[in-house]
C-alpha cells in the first residue's frame, strides 16, 4: 500500500458509541439547568475533548458545571458502555486486511480509551499504539494529536491516512498534512453529515466498514 500508518479515531469509528455518550450528556446539562438536544451536541461537541466541550458550555450558558460534572459522566458512561456498546459493524475485518503499522488518536483520555476499546475487544489489536488528546498541547481540531502520532510511530504525516467520522477530526488530519477519510456508519450520523466531511477536507467519505478497505487501496497512489 502507499501509505505508512493508518490513524484511526475511536468513538464513532472503532466503537459506535457516540448516541450513548450524547444520551448521558443530555439528562445531565438538563440537571444543571442547561437545555440542550442530542442534534446539538452532535453538531459542536463531536470529536473535542471533554474539557473543551464543558469550557465551552459554561461560557456559553454563563454557570459552571462544577468538578463533579466530567466524574459523574465517566461513570455513568462508564456503566451504560459495559451493558451497551459494540465495536463498529465490519472493523474487525478491516483491520485484519491492513498490511501496515496502525494507531489510536482518540480526543478521550487513556483510561477511556483502554476500558472502552477492551469492552469491544480491540484494545490489545493497538495496545501499545492508542493515543489521547491529553499528552499533546492541544485537542483537535488542532493537529497536534496525529502529529504526535505520527512522530511516536515513525511514519511521516504525507504518509499517513486518518479515519474520522467528526468535522474536528478531518480538520486536524489536513492540518497535520495527512489524508483523511470521512466515516459516517456511526449511528450518530445524519443526512448530509459525509458532505459536510468532504467540504472539511476528507479525500472519500465511506458510509460502513466494508467499504474501507477498498477506499484505502484507491487512495495508495495518491500517498507515493
Amino acid at each position: 500500500m502507499g501509505w505508512d500508518l493508518v490513524i484511526f479515531d475511536c468513538d464513532g469509528v472503532l466503537i459506535d458509541s457516540e448516541l450513548l455518550t450524547i444520551g448521558v450528556e443530555v439528562a445531565l446539562l438538563a440537571e444543571a439547568g442547561i437545555a440542550i438536544t442530542g442534534d446539538e451536541i452532535i453538531e459542536r461537541y463531536v470529536g473535542t475533548s471533554m474539557a473543551a466541550m464543558i469550557a465551552d458550555l459554561e461560557a456559553r450558558f454563563g454557570r459552571s458545571l462544577g468538578d463533579n460534572f466530567a466524574v459523574r459522566h465517566a461513570l455513568q458512561v462508564k456503566t451504560l458502555f459495559e451493558s451497551e456498546l459494540q465495536a463498529m459493524p465490519g472493523i474487525g475485518g478491516v483491520l485484519d486486511r491492513l498490511p501496515g503499522k496502525i494507531c489510536v488518536a482518540s480526543s478521550s483520555s487513556p483510561e477511556r480509551l483502554r476500558h472502552t476499546l477492551g469492552i469491544a475487544g480491540l484494545y490489545q489489536r493497538f495496545h501499545p499504539y492508542v493515543f489521547s488528546a491529553t499528552m499533546v498541547a492541544r485537542g483537535k481540531p488542532a493537529p497536534d494529536l496525529f502529529l504526535h502520532a505520527a512522530e511516536r510511530m515513525g511514519a511521516a504525516p504525507r504518509r499517513c491516512v486518518v479515519i474520522e467520522d467528526s468535522l474536528p477530526g478531518i480538520e486536524a488530519a489536513v492540518a497535520a498534512g495527512m489524508t483523511a477519510i470521512g466515516f459516517t456508519g456511526g449511528s450518530h450520523c445524519r443526512d448530509g453529515h459525509g458532505a459536510r466531511l468532504a467540504a472539511a477536507g476528507a479525500a472519500v467519505v465511506v458510509e460502513a466498514m466494508p467499504e474501507m478497505s477498498p477506499a484505502l487501496a484507491a487512495l495508495s497512489p495518491r500517498l507515493r
